[in-house]
């Protein structure tokens, strides 16, 4: 994992840097060296440390001290302290401080998400979805699990997510999960997204692990429920709501008797936590 994180944020210093610093090598000797600071901003949860300082060591970078993964910041907080060769240090500044803003904000705004909804239902799983940014679903969704969140999927291979365009393919939802279950076997948990009562009906019925109610209100979610217990099917499946839940109206899915509840909004809409570097000792 160490590795793979290596290159991708190598690819990610790469579209900035492109081949040369121009600034840094105008004017900052090659046998300078210096100590460096990153420094919170805001109040959250670290996520990323664990990937940025096996980077930097990568590049010969000395990492002096960081708050792991998971562990609580305040405004002014050290978050990660570096000493190295300056121009290295000054070149790699942005891309590590992006990486640690955008993750460190995933997971403060999961935690926020979590500690709301465990108090009304304390086995309800937050989770993810596959809605990321191109080039960093790996880390957004690690960064949705250190904050108390679940990954969901991490992509098409692990999981079978039988959808509205599938099912347009297919034809019915029975027929899809009886294909998927064949050619997979039981070693892959399906999931069935529906959009009606009857559809989910139809899926529990088929055998299908986890029943995505997709982008229904809370009436509807709460008569999908009662209708798979009158059929005794309640306790066969996972049930999944999805589509359009915020941080308000979690609050009363959450009520419901619902498995799992997956958001969007934590990848895509979590606020960056913001972060500094300031070089505090110059070594010539």
């Amino acid at each position: 994992m160490e590795e793979i994180a290596i290159d991708r944020l190598l690819q990610f210093l790469k579209d900035d840097l492109f081949f040369i610093d121009v600034t840094t090598e105008a004017m900052i000797p090659k046998n300078c060296r210096a100590r460096a600071i990153v420094v919170a901003e805001d109040r959250g949860i670290v996520a990323g440390n664990n990937f940025v300082a096996p980077f930097l060591k990568y590049f010969g970078i000395d990492v002096i001290r960081y708050v792991e993964d998971g562990g609580y910041i305040d405004t002014g907080d050290i978050v990660l302290e570096l000493m190295g060769e300056a121009r290295k240090i000054l070149s790699i500044e942005r891309t590590i401080l992006n990486f640690l803003m955008i993750l460190s904000g995933i997971a403060t705004y999961t935690k926020s998400i979590v500690e709301r909804v465990r108090e009304i239902n304390s086995r309800l799983i937050i989770a993810a979805t596959r809605k990321t940014h191109p080039g960093l679903a790996f880390f957004e969704k690690y960064a949705v699990s250190v904050g108390g969140g679940s990954t969901h999927r991490l992509g098409l291979f692990d999981t079978v997510l039988i959808k509205d365009n599938h099912l347009a393919i297919v034809g019915d939802v029975r027929k899809a999960v009886e294909l998927a279950r064949k050619t997979l076997g039981y070693f892959k948990k399906i999931e069935v997204e529906v959009r009606s009562a009857e559809e989910a009906l139809e899926a529990a019925k088929a055998g299908a692990d986890i029943v995505m109610l997709d982008n229904m209100s809370v009436e509807e979610v709460a008569k999908v429920i009662e209708l798979l217990r009158l059929h005794g099917l309640r306790d066969k499946v996972l049930i999944e709501v999805s589509g359009g839940i915020d941080e308000d109206s979690i609050v009363e899915y959450a009520k419901l008797d619902v498995d799992i509840v997956s958001l969007s909004k934590l990848t895509l809409e979590a606020p960056p936590l913001k972060m500094s570097m300031d070089v505090v000792e110059v070594i010539l």
